[in-house]
């Protein structure tokens, strides 16, 4: 039997912390049979109206670049069992693709992100709230990795923001959402205590066969 309220789960913490790796593990337990991942760094807003020089300037790491307003209607539909279409962000153009991928509901529904714990409205859909905490040094270079692989970003640009926009960012908004945890992860997804307890924590709540 299917529980009546799919449990909304929410991890943040700072670019490069971890939580995508904290995220994988849980869902290699469950092997995506009752969990739902919603990544709010698809929720980028659309900038198609806006050249491709003034997108460039885009803050990726402030509240007001992501649209939260879509990512808690989406949010609220897979709570009410109903499937969703999660957008796509092109990191390359710096706006929404036209593509976009069919969500189904599940029991679990994970909500990943740098600041998914920093609106009220995203807070309050949440049923347990993950902050996962790593060091700054091994942050910038789990990002400078990331964007120089998978987002086509060059060494000094990725330096560069990180120093002006990331650092700052994170001080100013994610760092402070820590206060709203339930759960601290240190070091992300090497830390396999917390994991397994979380781990634990959705088996007592949800009904799996392994």
């Amino acid at each position: 039997m299917k529980r009546m309220k799919p449990l909304v789960i929410g991890i943040a913490g700072g670019s490069g912390s971890g939580k995508t790796s904290v995220t994988r593990k849980v869902m290699d337990v469950f092997h995506e049979h009752s969990v739902v991942v919603i990544e709010q760094d698809y929720y980028y807003k659309d900038q198609a109206h806006l050249s491709f020089e003034e997108r460039l300037k885009t803050n990726y790491d402030h509240p007001l670049a992501f649209d939260n307003d879509l990512l808690i209607e989406h949010i609220e539909k897979l709570v009410a069992r109903q499937p969703i279409e999660k957008p796509v962000y092109d990191y390359e153009r710096h706006t929404r693709s036209t593509e976009v991928i069919h969500v189904s509901p599940m029991d679990v529904i994970i909500v990943e992100g740098i600041l998914v714990l920093e609106d009220e409205r995203l807070r309050k859909l949440m049923d347990m709230n993950l902050f996962v905490d790593t060091d700054a040094d091994l942050r910038i270079l789990r990002r400078i990795v990331r964007d120089t692989e998978e987002r086509g970003r060059t060494l000094q640009s990725v330096i560069d923001q990180y120093l002006s926009v990331v650092r700052p960012m994170h001080n100013q908004f994610i760092e402070p959402t820590k206060r709203y945890a339930d759960i601290i992860i240190p070091e992300g997804g090497e830390n396999d205590v917390a994991i397994d307890l979380i781990v634990t924590k959705i088996k007592t709540i949800v009904e799996f066969e392994a």
